[in-house]
């Protein structure tokens, strides 16, 4: 499956602008994580970044079996059992127990909920950018419950266990993902406006 036929099938099921644009944000997520993270192994920023963009290909028409609709949505489509696998394990211990194995695959659990966090924190601030946005901001939200409610901390920091990083690591390597594609998720956007 390559990007285009990726982001058409997205868009067959997701018609909420929120939804494209989280999307599309994981997608330019997994992509930089790709091509900066240095461990030892070389890989492919496009794969990653198709997994991205279909993370959450079932959640808007079937919330309640988020990630559990995903693979027939996928196998449908022809999607290979690496970007299945990948797609259904960043719901792991929330919605599936398919446990994230590869090192891209706990990037997605690990992001996935940290970058609507960071996204609320950047939308409040007089620029309204990731571009200005430093760690300690973002955990100075972190500590207050109420805000973002809906991004589950403990999801985040088993995120940060799993990649066996600290959270300050987490989250400085997420905001400096989601600068390098914040410019271009504002210009697909527009585009469907």
């Amino acid at each position: 499956m390559n990007r285009f036929e990726a982001w058409e099938l997205l868009k067959e099921y997701n018609k909420e602008k929120f939804h494209l644009q989280h999307a599309l944000t994981i997608e330019g997520v997994m992509k930089w994580f790709a091509e900066n993270v240095d461990n030892g192994e070389k890989y492919d920023p496009e794969f990653w970044g198709i997994a991205g963009l279909l993370h959450d290909i079932d959640f808007e028409q079937y919330p309640h079996e988020h990630c559990l609709k995903a693979p027939q949505l996928l196998r449908n489509a022809g999607a290979d059992e690496a970007l299945i696998h990948a797609v259904v394990s960043h719901g792991y211990g929330i919605t599936v127990n398919v446990e994230p194995v590869h090192f891209m695959e706990k990037v997605l659990f690990a992001t996935d909920e940290l970058t609507g966090l960071i996204w609320a924190v950047a939308i409040i601030r007089p620029t309204k950018s990731v571009q200005d946005l430093e760690v300690k901001s973002v955990r100075k939200k972190y500590k207050t419950p109420s805000f973002a409610a809906g991004c589950s901390r403990e999801v985040i920091e088993r995120g940060a266990v799993m990649l066996g990083w600290d959270l300050d690591t987490l989250v400085k390597k997420t905001i400096l993902a989601m600068r390098s594609c914040e410019a271009s998720v504002l210009a697909e956007m527009e585009k469907l406006a």
